[in-house]
């Protein structure tokens, strides 16, 4: 791959951002990020109180590279079948056919995810990591864009199950997008009867050019020195004092491929430690587990990454 080749993928995707920042306005930056994640064929887990456009984005990125798209309300009752699917016995064909569920499609909205029961959140387990699911013990596979996006309110805890560890590995990184200023909430405010945003959006990339920019991904340059520069972050976090549990590997090699997307994305074509450092509180906090004394006084898991980004030399 040449520049001029990384520049046509990068022309692309911008196209895709400027997009979606028209319909989800004021949260440029973190649309970036979450297109880092779909882009390596990650997922992620929005964590925000209800109405700051959530749901919105999700069916924005969907309609701009026009994949299918389901949303599922994550219910208290709500059981495994009711996400993967059932089979069931046809008596004119004396044979049992699956009835597939709603994970089959390429942008699952897992809305309020942490509202489900434990057992009916591990069925997103497999789907997540391995991208297929058992539906009585036959493995189906899942398309090849499957991305989820999962959210939770972070303020209301009675009614709810926290994810355990095990589940937010799953997911590449954590955003917030937080509230909107008053400026950007005035003009939403001004243009509120255009109420069609997401159903007029037209598609900007087509799906298998997704594919082939993971394809490319794999090509974007990373030093020696970075990569060890990476492996020393995520170790920091597993010699941590105020740290229980630190990342997984699987923590950094999403580091190390959402780096790669975004120096696509913000067309320097190489990855540099200014990426790595971006990126590394989306990928790193919602992964970390802190010692009773830090938890309960109310140190943070953000507080920890900063550290740590300040501490680990920067290679040069």
């Amino acid at each position: 791959m040449n520049n001029s080749d990384y520049q046509a993928l990068s022309n692309q995707i911008q196209q895709l951002l400027s997009q979606l920042d028209q319909v989800v306005r004021g949260q440029h930056e973190q649309i970036e990020l979450l297109l880092c994640a779909f882009l390596t064929g990650g997922h992620v887990l929005l964590e925000d109180v209800p109405g700051t456009g959530k749901t919105t984005l999700a069916k924005a990125l969907a309609k701009s590279v026009a994949l299918a798209f389901q949303r599922l309300q994550f219910t208290p009752d709500l059981l495994p079948s009711d996400i993967l699917g059932v089979s069931i016995f046809n008596p004119g064909k004396q044979a049992f056919e699956t009835h597939r569920g709603p994970i089959f499609t390429d942008i699952l909205l897992a809305d309020e995810i942490n509202r489900a029961s434990p057992r009916t959140q591990s069925a997103l387990l497999e789907a997540m990591g391995e991208k297929q699911v058992s539906i009585d013990g036959e493995l189906h596979p899942l398309p090849a864009h499957f991305f989820v996006i999962g959210t939770q309110n972070p303020i209301e805890f009675h009614g709810t199950y926290p994810l355990p560890e095990a589940q937010m590995d799953r997911f590449s990184m954590r955003l917030k997008l937080g509230y909107i200023d008053a400026p950007t909430e005035l003009k939403i405010l001004r243009d509120i009867d255009d109420n069609n945003q997401v159903d007029a959006l037209q598609e900007v990339i087509a799906a298998e050019h997704i594919l082939q920019f993971r394809k490319v991904l794999k090509s974007v340059p990373i030093s020696e020195e970075l990569s060890a520069y990476v492996v020393a972050l995520s170790q920091a976090t597993r010699d941590h004092p105020r740290l229980r549990l630190g990342v997984s590997p699987r923590a950094s090699i999403a580091l190390l491929n959402c780096s790669r997307a975004l120096a696509i994305l913000d067309g320097t074509y190489f990855v540099t430690p200014d990426h790595i450092q971006r990126l590394c509180p989306a990928v790193f906090t919602h992964r970390l587990v802190l010692d009773n004394e830090s938890d309960i006084t109310g140190f943070s898991q953000l507080a920890v990454v900063e550290e740590i980004l300040n501490d680990v030399p920067v290679p040069r």
